[in-house]
């Protein structure tokens, strides 16, 4: 069984201590800081709403945009590895090909 580490974060004016698995804290703590811009946001653009009125809008928010927002980022991170597989492969080729001093 893998260990839980205890985190402590911020949403809009709270703290919660928080026990996550290691490799879950990274993407955790990126989601709760795009939640939290959210909520300024959604402060700046709707003014006199209380907290409760915030949050609900990053909840719909979330529920709504952030499947496309994050299938996005992934597949950009996909594309990004691939690159980098096709790099290190033309590297390696080019490394293979006799160059034009070897060649005379």
């Amino acid at each position: 069984m893998e260990e839980l580490i205890p985190i402590n974060i911020l949403v809009g004016d709270r703290n919660y201590r928080l026990k996550v698995k290691p490799v879950d804290e990274e993407n955790l703590r990126k989601t709760v800081k795009i939640v939290n811009a959210k909520l300024l946001e959604f402060k700046t653009n709707f003014s006199g709403k209380d907290m409760q009125d915030y949050i609900a809008m990053v909840l719909l928010w979330l529920a709504t945009e952030q499947p496309s927002y994050v299938s996005f980022n992934q597949g950009l991170q996909d594309i990004s590895g691939k690159i980098k597989v096709l790099q290190k492969s033309i590297a390696q080729n080019l490394k293979k090909v006799p160059s034009k001093n070897e060649q005379d």
